[in-house]
């Protein structure tokens, strides 16, 4: 029986949480960028050997790239976009030739992810990641105050939204704001309002459709070169699963994965199977995609979220959210036992929890909770690769 490889995000040396923590977590691996280049820069043979020796010499391996990062330049096709693929393309080549496997990207214009709380008190005490959605509206259309927003909404969630608003101490509304412009991981900066504006602005006449024909126009100029280097591509869903601050989104669904399959048929074309978000979703059936898209998937983020009707989610307990992990992790050891492979797999999103609610580390990604989520999911992982399971 094949068991996942279990790995931990690290940023990096600037990272509060530092290797031999992961380590003792019980990884044999980290997944990590060098977010010291821009995306659309090339990545040097000489960076990435350097990054890769510093983790072995943790005593763990770097095989997974998360993320090489898509310009907007790319996305929208744009501006220096045909030097930013031969960079990309180069880039594939650079970290193959350093012994790397799965390269992670995402197609989510302007913004990776988006929260309106990065720490949402549960009844525990710990803290974790929160969507309120009458927050994010009144984020949009009085906060941000985009262009157009109000268009976007029906008058109920406006109106839920001026009573948000209305609700909101000034310290809240500041805590908002920022939690939605916040920094992309392996960053200091948060984005500014005016940079928000003018890159949504940037966006205007490309709607979904054109997006994913711009996706696809990227993966035919650099799945080819990653298939000659033996490296694959995952791509990683949008979060959350739909359309946000008039931005469009090209991968939140199965018929996402499945247009993007037929488009681009190689499988070196492949998926990071994130359960938090394409689990934001109820009309996902995570188990049946796991199932459908089996080929391409390189690469898994292991988490949960709980939904509600009015749009509101926030990360649950690894084992407690509305995705039923035990049948995911069935249907991935039933994967891994078909194509005889070991998948990466990281805990994600982890509750800020004990000595960590003190510390301050990237929201989601301090050490202690994704412990907790790592021992959970190995638990499951090995109650169930002791059962005997089918084949099929």
């Amino acid at each position: 029986m094949h068991l996942m490889q279990q790995t931990m995000r690290w940023f990096g040396p600037a990272d509060p949480v530092p290797l031999s923590h992961i380590r003792q977590a019980g990884c044999s691996g980290v997944v990590t960028a060098l977010h010291q280049f821009a995306p659309g820069e090339l990545w040097p043979v000489e960076a990435i050997e350097e990054r890769r020796r510093m983790i072995e010499a943790a005593g763990m391996s770097w095989t997974v790239i998360e993320s090489l990062p898509v310009s907007e330049d790319i996305k929208k096709r744009s501006g220096d976009y045909e030097r930013h693929i031969e960079n990309y393309r180069q880039s594939i080549r650079n970290v193959a030739a350093c012994g790397l496997k799965v390269i992670t990207y995402n197609f989510m214009p302007v913004l990776d992810w988006l929260r309106t709380d990065v720490s949402y008190p549960m009844p525990d005490g710990s803290r974790a990641l929160y969507f309120e959605r009458a927050a994010f509206v009144a984020f949009d259309l009085f906060l941000l105050k985009r262009p157009g927003a109000a268009a976007a909404y029906a008058a109920a969630e406006q109106e839920q939204a001026a009573a948000w608003l209305a609700a909101a101490g000034d310290e809240q509304k500041e805590a908002l704001f920022r939690n939605a412009l916040l920094a992309l991981p392996g960053t200091n900066e948060d984005f500014t309002p005016e940079q928000v504006l003018q890159a949504l602005d940037s966006y205007r006449t490309i709607d979904a459709a054109g997006l994913k024909e711009n996706l696809v126009a990227f993966l035919q100029q650099v799945v080819p070169v990653a298939e000659a280097c033996g490296v694959v591509l995952a791509i990683h869903p949008d979060d959350p699963p739909y359309p946000v601050l008039g931005l469009p989104r090209v991968m939140s669904t199965a018929q996402d994965v499945a247009d993007m399959a037929a488009a681009v048929p190689s499988t070196a074309n492949g998926l990071c199977f994130c359960t938090g978000s394409f689990g934001a979703r109820a009309d996902n059936d995570l188990p049946d995609m796991i199932r459908r898209f089996g080929d391409r998937i390189h690469f898994l983020h292991l988490r949960n979220t709980r939904r509600d009707a009015a749009g509101n989610f926030y990360e649950a307990d690894h084992l407690a959210g509305d995705a039923d992990m035990a049948a995911i992790i069935r249907e991935v050891l039933l994967l891994q036992q078909r194509r005889g492979v070991s998948l990466p797999m990281r805990p994600d999103h982890g509750h800020q929890m004990l000595d960590d609610l003190n510390k301050q580390t990237y929201p989601g990604y301090s050490a202690i909770g994704r412990l907790r989520g790592l021992a959970e999911l190995r638990g499951v992982e090995y109650a169930l690769s002791k059962t005997g399971m089918p084949a099929s």
